[in-house]
């Protein structure tokens, strides 16, 4: 059986841009979708098949960045910003809210179709819902709820393993608490910030006494934390 092609969802309010963009994905042996509003594109995430998702910062019913922020509550799917601001604070709010690319107008349609291919090239080196993942002295299995350390078996609190996980699928990438609370608590939990660091502090304590010379768990002030490996 034929693997589908990867599918991008162009999130663009722009008919311009949008046509363009549709037509360099698909010139290149991609399919394609486009949504015009934000709300429209949580619900088609979930129904699944969606491999990239492009997303324009300045939609006409909602911010991209809260698009971002809602897409990233349940799902890992690569997402890339276009934008008419080149601010590096805007650049760093999304990439914060867990974008993995960001792109400013005007752009070359031909190099955003090499963004995706990077980022779909990524996805399958690596996939999210592999047995087994190595990611430097971490040995993570999904299927066990299971994390190792240098060869030993971390004993992980629920909530420690949802943790340490989300950090392990995105290495060097800072989340904020609220993206770690998204990823491991249940909506009816406690959802205080010094929820995540009184569990990050456990965690780097169990680390050390596995061997870790140096805190691999880096404290961004003000952002969250981030995984060195």
């Amino acid at each position: 059986m034929l693997r589908p092609m990867p599918l991008i969802l162009i999130a663009e309010d722009e008919p311009a841009i949008a046509d363009a963009v549709l037509y360099a994905l698909r010139s290149e042996g991609l399919d394609a979708e486009h949504c015009l509003l934000g709300r429209e594109i949580a619900p088609r995430v979930r129904q699944g098949g969606v491999d990239v998702v492009v997303l324009d910062v300045g939609l006409p019913d909602r911010s991209g960045f809260d698009v971002c922020r809602e897409l990233r509550g349940f799902s890992e799917v690569p997402v890339i910003f276009l934008t008419a601001r080149n601010d590096e604070i805007d650049r760093v709010l999304g990439l914060e809210l867990g974008a993995d690319d960001y792109m400013a107008k005007p752009f070359s349609p031909r190099e955003l179709v090499a963004r995706v291919r990077a980022r779909l090239r990524r996805s399958q080196a690596g996939p999210a819902d592999a047995k087994e993942q190595a990611q430097g002295d971490f040995e993570l299995d999904r299927e066990g709820h299971r994390i190792r350390f240098r060869g030993n078996a971390l004993e992980l609190t629920r909530y420690e393993y949802m943790l340490l996980a989300a950090l392990l699928h995105r290495p060097g990438a800072i989340l904020s608490r609220a993206q770690l609370m998204d990823r491991g608590w249940d909506s009816d939990a406690d959802s205080a910030d010094r929820t995540v660091d009184t569990h990050i502090k456990t965690l780097r304590a169990k680390l050390r006494a596995a061997g870790a010379e140096n805190d691999p768990i880096r404290t961004h002030r003000g952002l969250g934390y981030a995984l060195e490996i």
